[in-house]
């Protein structure tokens, strides 16, 4: 096969870097190692900022700290700006049916997946399907197929400078057929630790509560997980929790991830393959797709005779990812209870808290940077 771009994922990431591409008019097959059920079938949160709605063609969130619920109004405070609570899987289910109806290739189960001479004008993709083994020749090649994909791996280490934090608990989430307890995210600053209420549909619900890394699924019963998350919500939330049986259960761990440089001859990385943040900023999927959106913009452009934009793309999108992270970092460490601080700490955050939803200037600041910054 014969492309001028290989997209190796087929996530929200990859999906939507194809879907930019057919409208440009450029060639490009997707590789995904995984079924297309398989992907489908993966439960992920998603906020959209404006910048990503916008490519894709709630007004506000709630603080909950020291027993009641505060209101940022991300609309007012940034002059019309807004979210949307958009799950990945359905993303991702949507770019999927875009690609199907537009006839455009997409490959699954593609096995030994694997990156070669991406260093010469001549790169190209190989895997395995079905016992035959397959060559995608190319002009380049996108690695968006996450933090464990073989794109990143493939870069020489000497080639490659990361930088990484690991925080020291995690997310218990639960998916249940349950009517939200709000329209809005709920975000909670508590004594026994975090909480997160969203919403995936107006008849089924997404919550999470900060929990140990050691901490294990299966130890937790729906009604223990139910009763830990009404203690730390504000009471007038507490007492309209609406709860039932859960049909997805699950720890994920928290870190801050961002690899240096994207961009390695003739192959570009994007998304999780090159920077994970914690998913209390909602900022995994929108800094995807702003790779992308750079990424296809300036493959369009190097085929109208420009590599203007291949050439900056690596320092175009550290730039916003760096402001990202700090945001992910800033929010994580103001919202969860760490082991180290105790009491003092959580005194601090309370007051940082209490001065972030009473000051214009500070709520503007939190409410541009979740809204997203220009892309």
């Amino acid at each position: 096969m014969r492309v001028q771009v290989a997209i190796v994922g087929g996530g929200p990431a990859g999906h939507l870097l194809g879907q930019l591409l057919y409208q440009a008019g450029i060639d490009a097959v997707v590789i995904e190692q995984r079924s297309q059920a398989y992907v489908q079938a993966r439960i992920r949160a998603g906020v959209l900022e404006q910048g990503t709605t916008d490519l894709l063609d709630e007004g506000g969130f709630a603080l909950g700290f020291g027993g009641s619920s505060h209101r940022i109004d991300l609309q007012h405070l940034t002059g019309g700006k807004q979210v949307m609570v958009y799950g990945q899987t359905e993303v991702t289910k949507d770019l999927m049916d875009a690609r199907a109806a537009a006839g455009l290739a997409t490959v699954y189960e593609a096995h030994e997946v694997s990156l070669h001479d991406f260093d010469t004008p001549h790169p190209s993709v190989r895997y395995s399907r079905g016992g035959v083994e397959h060559t995608v020749h190319c002009d380049f090649i996108a690695g968006c197929d996450g933090y464990h994909g073989v794109s990143r791996a493939s870069v020489p280490a000497a080639s490659l400078q990361t930088f990484e934090r690991i925080y020291p608990f995690g997310w218990l989430g639960v998916l249940s057929d349950t009517p939200p307890v709000s329209h809005e995210l709920v975000y909670a600053n508590h004594a026994r630790g975090f909480a997160l209420c969203s919403m995936r549909s107006a008849t089924r619900s997404r919550y999470y509560v900060q929990c140990s890394l050691d901490d294990k699924a299966e130890h937790w019963s729906d009604d223990a997980f139910w009763d830990e998350l009404r203690r730390r919500l504000a009471p007038e939330l507490a007492d309209t929790l609406v709860t039932g049986p859960s049909i997805e259960k699950s720890i994920a761990p928290l870190r801050s991830f961002v690899a240096e440089p994207m961009r390695f001859g003739r192959l570009f990385l994007a998304g999780d393959a090159a920077h994970i943040v914690p998913p209390t900023g909602a900022k995994g999927l929108n800094l995807a797709a702003s790779d992308v959106r750079y990424l296809a913009r300036a493959l369009a452009a190097f085929y109208q005779g420009s590599s203007h934009g291949i050439d900056h793309y690596s320092a175009t999108c550290l730039a916003r990812v760096w402001k990202a992270v700090r945001f992910s970092w800033w929010f994580t460490s103001l919202m969860h209870k760490f082991p180290d601080t105790g009491a003092f700490g959580q005194k601090i955050q309370e007051a940082e808290l209490d001065y972030l939803v009473n000051s214009q200037a500070a709520s503007t600041s939190l409410a541009e940077n979740y809204v997203g910054l220009p892309l």
